[in-house]
């Protein structure tokens, strides 16, 4: 019991080492590749807010967002994570061009409003809801209305 008590107070006074929570940045202090993306894809939308985070185990996140409602995440690296443009289309260019032959064929008209990616896979979600999931070589995996 003792050894659990000890436990649990070890955590509760590490815990604030483990993440120092979403801080405020300048563009300028994003990686370059996450400024060069903004520039490419969103140079004409102003930059509502930057944060990064920094958290022990999961490594460092940036987050943008933009005065229009979209949303992009970053890794460390300034490699994009996610873009979630509400509504709107995700700018060309950034949904990888099997995925949206993918879509073309299967559900035409629509559009990819967000993605995310990692090491396994992408998720895209269109314009009406309809999420689906693809692996690294682009095979439909998954999907979820």
């Amino acid at each position: 019991m003792k050894k659990v008590i000890l436990l649990l107070c070890a955590a509760a006074i590490s815990t604030p080492l483990l993440a120092d929570g979403d801080k405020p940045v300048e563009v300028s202090q994003l990686p370059a590749p996450a400024r060069e993306f903004i520039d490419r894809h969103f140079g004409d939308v102003r930059v509502a807010l930057a944060t990064v985070e920094r958290e022990m185990f999961d490594g460092t996140t940036y987050e943008v967002f933009f005065t229009d409602g979209r949303h992009v995440e970053f890794d460390g690296s300034g490699r994009w994570t996610s873009v979630d443009c509400s509504r709107d289309r995700v700018p060309e260019g950034i949904v990888p061009e099997a995925i949206l032959r993918h879509i073309a064929a299967n559900y035409p008209g629509r559009h990819v409003t967000e993605i995310d990616r990692d090491r396994r896979d992408y998720e895209v979600q269109l314009d009406r809801g309809l999420e689906l999931t693809f692996d690294m070589q682009f095979r439909l995996i998954g999907m979820d209305d």
